[in-house]
């Protein structure tokens, strides 16, 4: 078997490839009816926007993959996984992670199975009803092009021994790649994780012989993997938190030792396996190993005396704190508690000749155990955030003591060059990158903004970076990105190339950007993966590391290029025959109260402060959850808590100081659909200098449409149908606006920087932003009940706003319903949104400032968001003639929707 063959692979809209490199993979299980009664309840009452919730807050909290179950007595499964699924598919941030299509009724996981995009795991078959029917259901599943979960199950029953359960494996995994030449690597195999501790005889060996059939399964049956759900094993200790956190982490170790690749783990119920008690560690591994004949009844006495919540038990001992101060600082990185972190770092400042020693010392020792748990699935992905986070607000207090020993120099790492692309202006992600990075030992040169790529590669070479770091935001940064890689190239560089920001994807870089240059490339998505990654880039030995990566991006490259090519897409001029329709005889069309434009200056921010969507700023953070339910959550709600108290604390500071100015311009126009997928706007009379700029008197908004073959009856939308078509002599409307609350930003940013403080000055530029999309709200929300004025009776609370639970929509040029960033010359042009307001547009097409928000207004009540996804070559010839462009320059800001 070919090697790039071997690893199981699975995909959303991103790809997940299990390899022998990889940490352990965490299935998200609250999108389970017979798992989660806030789940079954949402189903059952067809709740579907708050069940996508609970979908979003296991991916926001790390799930790499999500198991979806419908399995309940009053449901009608096959209805509710299929309108799930096919809600999900249309959530990006959602769909974006495998899904694990969970039941036990066959008919279910095939509805699932019909819908689910990407490449699912179906959870589960076996060989319960017999060769014949697992036969049966494993050819329909490879037909499919899914993974498969095998349960240790035949027609005798589970599996309960060691020998059981490597006989039906092994029985299992023949027939499905003897037979029904079923993947091997898409094999994954539960060998039943059953409760210790029960009193009962003949579970003494329950977990024994789970990790035994686990080495078992990885050393005789070629490329299979194991999986399973971790919580079973501590069923016996339910309400001990602090004996089943032992249990699963422990428990989970050991799996993982013994090849266990993935399963499901609740994070908020796992304790740092070095941080166990010690007694209570050897007493859990007394009973999984079966070591002594009171192992249980010593367990349970022990349960005894720590019976409550853990943190309280902590709370109560804290006996770490009586620890060494190396072992305290240590303790308190690698279980992220802040409460005593400065008096430590003080503690350890005063014992050491130099602040700067306390970094290299103290601290580093510190994170070098927290990397090292984390590589070797002891620690997660939420707890290294909070590591990080209390390493960040170690060196806040340690700067100002560093800063004043002007001859301070300290040992790095490494030297990281960091820049925001040409034409993109948005920095949030890259700041908090170096600050984790920085945190981490490692010199960082940020070139800033808007970087031109000769800037970045003159600078590289002089400074003789070990690392190149591009973040960017708008989708031209992609291109951008790419041409940047091509002249590194040129230039025969050596230096390992890191792409970051909010329209990258590992897809896109093994794609577009990875081929362009012989050295490394790495895509990452979050900052605590940056640190992880850049100290593989720079070991001594990271040749092994970087060939690793070559070959996994070429394998995602040869899989993304043969989906594409094998996915089905329309002719541009079929699937404008596959348009939405709507009866414009019969549909609500209101004209506006105030037609033209209105321009509001120096508006007051306090009037935003109730439309503030919350959840994006935390998001931006690295720490992900909903608000305000992440302020209480098990793994980042302390911190969460504390970010959100200082974010308030700068936020009344830009209320009550008027430390930012906010202002908007917005237009409604009579409006109607010409040709299909335009958008004339009639101007003329509506705008006091339309004829001094003149401009004339139609102005034309382009849309794209939908070209992927759709199921019967599904539409190929575009942004043209909701709106009148001409010919039908329905006279419609339309409007479009920018607003901003950026302006002061950047310089406030600079005054926090000079004062050394990166915190505020990301916490100002984020809280602008948060301000912008409140504006944007608030805006829509006029124009709905007073400008336009076709929803007047409104009475919306913000989280409904958030939900988008209004009439019409408010979609925005270079989002997924228009991603053509082009289309904001036209508002620019329309609105004249540079005189009024003073908001630019760079060569990217990027806004300045950066906290500004720009976009159309639709009225029509079937209007809804959509995703363009991939389009056709036909579409963008046409296109760049309607454009009056070159065809190269249409696909150069239409490149990562081209289906080829």
């Amino acid at each position: 078997m070919n090697k790039h063959q071997k690893y199981l692979t699975l995909s959303g809209l991103e790809p997940l490839v299990v390899t022998p490199e990889s940490n352990f993979i965490n299935v998200g299980e609250r999108t389970n009816v017979t798992g989660s009664r806030k789940f079954l309840r949402l189903i059952k009452e067809e709740n579907y926007n708050e069940a996508l919730e609970v979908a979003r807050h296991q991916v926001e909290g790390g799930a790499q993959i999500l198991d979806v179950n419908m399995d309940e007595g009053m449901l009608d499964g096959v209805y509710a996984m299929t309108k799930f699924l096919n809600l999900i598919a249309s959530e990006p941030d959602i769909s974006r992670i495998p899904i694990m299509i969970d039941s036990s009724k066959w008919e279910i996981i095939e509805a699932g199975l019909k819908v689910v995009q990407g490449k699912s795991v179906v959870n589960s078959i076996s060989l319960k009803e017999g060769e014949a029917e697992f036969i049966h259901h494993a050819k329909l599943v490879k037909r499919y092009g899914a993974a498969v979960i095998v349960m240790a199950f035949d027609e005798d029953g589970q599996a309960d021994t060691y020998q059981r359960r490597i006989e039906i494996c092994k029985r299992s995994y023949d027939i499905l790649v003897n037979q029904v030449n079923f993947p091997p690597q898409d094999i994954i195999f539960d060998p039943n994780i059953f409760p210790v501790a029960t009193g009962m005889e003949e579970h003494r060996k329950n977990a024994l012989d789970f990790f035994m059939a686990t080495k078992w399964i990885r050393e005789n049956l070629p490329y299979a993997n194991v999986s399973g759900g971790v919580s079973n094993v501590s069923f016996s200790f339910r309400g001990n938190d602090t004996v089943r956190e032992a249990m699963h982490a422990s428990f989970l170790y050991h799996a993982i030792q013994h090849g266990m690749n993935l399963g499901i783990v609740n994070p908020a119920m796992l304790e740092v396996y070095d941080e166990i008690d010690k007694e209570l560690l050897e007493l859990v591994e007394d009973v999984f190993f079966d070591r002594r004949d009171d192992a249980t009844e010593r367990l349970l006495d022990y349960a005894e005396t720590v019976k409550g919540n853990k943190k309280d038990v902590e709370v109560a001992v804290l006996e770490w704190r009586n620890e060494p101060l190396q072992d305290r600082i240590t303790h308190a990185l690698v279980k992220g508690i802040e409460a005593f972190i400065i008096e430590d770092v003080e503690e350890a400042r005063k014992d050491s000749s130099r602040p700067i020693e306390v970094i290299e010392g103290h601290l580093m020792i510190g994170m070098n155990v927290v990397g090292d748990l984390f590589g070797s699935g002891k620690m997660f992905l939420p707890q290294v955030v909070k590591s990080a986070r209390v390493m960040k607000k170690a060196v806040a207090y340690l700067q100002p003591f560093i800063e004043a020993e002007k001859d301070g120099k300290q040992e790095f790492s490494g030297r990281v060059l960091m820049a925001t692309v040409k034409g993109d202006v948005h920095d949030i992600g890259k700041n908090i990158v170096s600050v984790v990075l920085g945190c981490n030992n490692y010199e960082i040169i940020d070139l800033g903004v808007m970087v031109p790529p000769e800037k970045i590669i003159e600078t590289a070479i002089r400074e003789n970076v070990d690392i190149i770091g591009l973040s960017g935001l708008i989708t031209p940064s992609l291109d951008e990105m790419s041409y940047v890689s091509k002249e590194m190239e040129k230039k025969n560089l050596n230096i390992p190339l890191i792409i970051g920001g909010a329209t990258t994807s590992r897809a896109h870089t093994s794609v577009k950007i990875a081929p362009n240059y012989k050295h490394t490339v790495v895509h990452i998505s979050d900052a605590s993966r940056a640190v992880t990654v850049v100290g593989k880039l720079l070991k001594e030995d990271s040749s092994i590391f970087k060939e690793e990566i070559r070959e996994e991006y070429n394998k995602f490259r040869e899989q993304f290029l043969k989906r594409t090519r094998e996915k089905e897409y329309l002719t541009i001029e079929d699937a404008r025959k596959n348009k939405f329709q709507i009866d414009w005889n019969d549909s609500e069309i209101i004209k506006p109260k105030l037609l033209g434009i209105q321009v509001l200056e120096d508006f007051d921010l306090k009037k935003l402060e109730d439309f503030i969507d919350w959840s994006p700023f935390f998001r931006s953070w690295d720490l992900h959850g909903r608000y305000p339910n992440i302020l209480e959550d098990d793994v980042v709600g302390e911190q969460a808590k504390e970010l959100f108290k200082d974010a308030k604390v700068l936020l009344n500071r830009i209320f009550d100081e008027k430390l930012l100015k906010a202002k908007a311009v917005f237009g409604l126009f009579p409006a109607n659909t010409v040709n299909d997928d335009d958008i004339e706007i009639t101007v003329n009379g509506l705008s006091p200098r339309a004829q001094s700029r003149g401009l004339e008197q139609n102005l034309t908004f382009l849309t794209l449409r939908q070209q992927s073959k759709k199921a019967v009856g599904k539409p190929n939308l575009a942004l043209a149908d909701f709106i009148a078509p001409k010919k039908s002599g329905v006279q419609d409307y339309m409007g479009c606006f920018c607003v901003s609350a950026g302006f002061g930003t950047e310089s406030l940013a600079k005054e926090f920087e000079e004062n050394h403080d990166d915190y505020n000055a990301i916490m100002i530029k984020a809280l602008a932003d948060r301000l912008a999309e409140a504006f944007a709200e608030y805006l829509h929300k006029e124009v709905r009940t007073n400008y336009w004025n076709y929803a007047q009776d409104e009475s919306l609370t913000n989280e409904d706003l958030i939900k988008e639970n209004y009439k019409g929509i408010r979609p925005a040029p270079g989002y997924p319903a228009c991603p053509d960033h082009l289309e904001k010359k036209t508002i620019w042009r329309l609105l004249d949104v540079k005189q009024n307001i003073g908001v630019e547009l760079t060569e990217s097409l990027a806004m300045w400032p950066a906290a500004s928000v720009s976009g159309y207004y639709f009225a029509n009540p079937e209007a809804k968001y959509f995703g363009l996804g991939k389009i056709n070559h036909d579409q963008v010839k046409d296109y760049a003639i309607r454009r009056g462009i070159a065809e190269a320059e249409a696909e150069k800001w239409l490149s990562p929707n081209l289906a080829d």
